[in-house]
């Protein structure tokens, strides 16, 4: 079974992980499929650079994203409601909305 999960990378205490598709039965470290991104976790705040069109592609073809990546495109990958929601500048002479 193919997972979407994290590889971790750099050095000793400084860990940066990249996201990808492997083998369930693999390694951690160990071979991959495609790297579909990045998560840096030490940044503030914490960067995740990702392909959404091909984690959208592994999980229809039947990929399932381990429990950390489950959390980290929760957290990370859905638009927040209150930023979609464009805020309307009152036109020049009108006075503000309450």
């Amino acid at each position: 079974m193919l997972a979407i999960r994290l590889s971790r990378t750099g050095s000793k205490k400084r860990a940066h992980y990249r996201v990808v598709v492997a083998d369930s039965t693999e390694a951690r470290d160990s071979r991959f499929v495609e790297i579909l991104g990045h998560y840096d976790p030490r940044a503030v705040p914490a960067i995740v650079r990702v392909d959404c069109e091909r984690i959208a592609h592994w999980i229809k073809v039947g990929a399932q994203p381990s429990d950390t990546m489950r959390t980290l495109m929760a957290r990370h990958l859905t638009p927040d409601p209150v930023a979609v929601v464009p805020a309307v500048a009152p036109q020049a002479g009108e006075a503000p909305k309450p």
